[in-house]
């Protein structure tokens, strides 16, 4: 006798808890200072990777780290210590996430060992997709050497690299076992680098805190001459505002079609692919934030008054507010598409409604774009 077949559906809502810890401090391998020690509490060994650029400014960063993991009981083993590209270039093929594998199974690095990370954003997105796929993952330890990273990018809970002339094509969310900012490192960050960060900081204010608005409106001279008093502030602030985000939003994986925190990150996505990397993604950050800024101005969102001190706050960073391959508008719309297909579902923008008040829009009108990228560059 046959036994009809039983249809089976199991559907239980599934929450998997995660613990995010970041930690600014200065001076991480000064004996005495614990942050390092917290993070790397419980792991038997570990390997590092290190900016080239980071590795110059610091060319004792590796001894230095394996002194003071010495100096501590219960400390890991520092099996070893690398080098990778900064930048975009390190995002640009599997190169770095293949060398970060490699060295997880060369090394013996296990699921409860560390992989850290020493360098900019795009460091931490390569390094960081690499330890997400060893062992399908093991833990990462983030030490974020840049404004950028520092303020937002270090904050995230994803990881990847480019690909196809696409902004994080290939890549994996995983929740960073512990991110350490050590404010001594930003100091030897390059100029255009230590500006390219107070992009995003002049973003998450728009969106979410007038007050830091005024802040940085107030203290863009003293951030320009890396006055840290003034400057620090900031970067913790912003961090903080992206960290509360990702952790309370509701949303930390993205799998809505809304991304609020990528205000002006449609066309700097787009402009990052067309220069092929070349345009750090600070500097294509405050181009996509200006000329979104005066597109909420024209579709009549937002007072042309607060549009002109967003693009002048922009200018006294000494940040770009327009960019030659924005006469070809064409080119520069198809970052609309990208950006739908990246996140899924319905095109969703977020525009501004007043300093400090993000609106969801669906559609780009490409007459209001054009007369923003006109404004964007003249104002």
């Amino acid at each position: 006798m046959q036994h009809a077949r039983v249809p089976a559906t199991f559907d239980v809502p599934l929450s998997v808890p995660f613990r995010h810890r970041v930690t600014f401090t200065r001076g991480a391998l000064e004996a005495g200072n614990p942050s390092l020690a917290d993070a790397l509490a419980g792991s038997a060994r570990c390997v590092a990777f290190v900016d080239e650029g980071v590795a110059q400014a610091h060319p004792e960063f590796g001894s230095r780290l394996a002194a003071y993991l010495r100096a501590l009981d219960g400390m890991p083993e520092l099996a070893c210590v690398e080098s990778v590209p900064g930048g975009e270039r390190c995002k640009r093929s599997m190169e770095v996430p293949d060398r970060v594998v490699q060295a997880v199974d060369r090394h013996r690095i296990d699921r409860q060992s560390c992989v850290i990370a020493v360098g900019g954003g795009a460091v931490l997105d390569a390094v960081g997709f690499g330890a997400a796929i060893a062992h399908r993952g093991c833990r990462l330890v983030r030490m974020p050497t840049t404004t950028l990273s520092q303020d937002d990018a270090g904050m995230a809970v994803k990881n990847g690299i480019n690909a196809g002339g696409k902004k994080n094509f290939v890549g994996a969310f995983a929740v960073p076992h512990a991110v350490l900012c050590d404010e001594a490192l930003l100091e030897s960050s390059p100029g255009w680098s230590w500006l390219g960060g107070f992009s995003e900081a002049v973003k998450i204010a728009l969106l979410r805190d007038p007050g830091l608005f005024e802040r940085i409106e107030r203290d863009a001279a003293a951030i320009v001459a890396r006055d840290m008093a003034a400057a620090m502030p900031v970067v913790v602030r912003s961090a903080e505002l992206h960290y509360r985000h990702i952790v309370l939003g509701g949303d930390p994986f993205e799998v809505r079609s809304a991304r609020p925190l990528d205000y002006g990150h449609w066309l700097a996505h787009r402009l990052e692919g067309l220069t092929d990397g070349e345009l750090p993604h600070g500097q294509a950050v405050a181009i996509g934030v200006a000329i979104d800024t005066m597109y909420s101005v024209h579709a009549g969102l937002l007072d042309a008054a607060s549009g002109a001190r967003v693009v002048a706050v922009l200018r006294a960073l000494g940040l770009p507010t327009s960019h030659p391959l924005l006469a070809d508008l064409g080119a520069v719309e198809a970052g609309l598409e990208e950006f739908r297909e990246h996140l899924g579902g319905r095109l969703t923008i977020t525009l501004l409604r007043s300093i400090g008040e993000g609106i969801e829009v669906h559609a780009i009108d490409p007459s209001l774009l054009r007369r923003a990228v006109l404004d964007a560059a003249a104002t």
